[in-house]
């Protein structure tokens, strides 16, 4: 069944191959970038003590960085993805990048994983008090396409490439004592 976790450095075997399964291709929701290169268990740590700070609005980050909730895809003991999800848009993110990204390691597509962890993020999107999300996908990629129509996206328009697309959050039901 697929999951979103916390990143931890439990999971390194299977976050490094994962990192080799995508090659030369940094993944998308990864909050890894071209100019990361990871070497062991204590630079996994690092970055995952790096991007877990992410998640705290209060955490001073980059000019150009937002807050972010970091999640890995696992599926039945095994990390197979990453996805991003940010807690709020940058020009950039507007543009482009939108609140959620994410990528499932290339032997594990096609099973559903992509549209299971959009659908977790969503959730987690209420939390934050989100309304709606946007989210990304290049014009050619016609499995993120259809992964993010089949989570209620709808195209706005195409800009740079890019294929942006709304879904309106659903509200969690009031769990407060004695909400009806």
């Amino acid at each position: 069944m697929t999951e979103l976790v916390t990143p931890d450095v439990r999971w390194y075997d299977s976050w490094e191959a994962t990192l080799k399964e995508f090659g030369d291709d940094f993944p998308h929701g990864s909050g890894i970038g071209p100019e990361d290169r990871f070497v062991g268990r204590d630079a996994c740590q690092a970055f995952v003590a790096d991007r877990l700070r992410f998640a705290d609005p209060a955490a001073e980050l980059p000019a150009d960085r937002v807050p972010c909730d970091y999640f890995w895809i696992v599926d039945e003991g095994e990390m197979i993805g990453f996805l991003a999800l940010r807690h709020r848009l940058n020009d950039y993110l507007l543009e482009v990048g939108g609140h959620i990204g994410y990528s499932v390691r290339p032997s594990r597509r096609r099973h559903g994983h992509a549209s299971r962890a959009l659908g977790l993020s969503l959730a987690r999107a209420a939390e934050l008090g989100l309304d709606r999300v946007l989210v990304t996908c290049d014009e050619d990629n016609v499995a993120s396409r259809r992964t993010i129509e089949g989570a209620g996206g709808r195209l706005e328009d195409v800009r740079a490439g890019k294929r942006r697309y709304w879904i309106t959050v659903q509200p969690l039901p009031d769990r407060r004592v004695g909400a009806r």
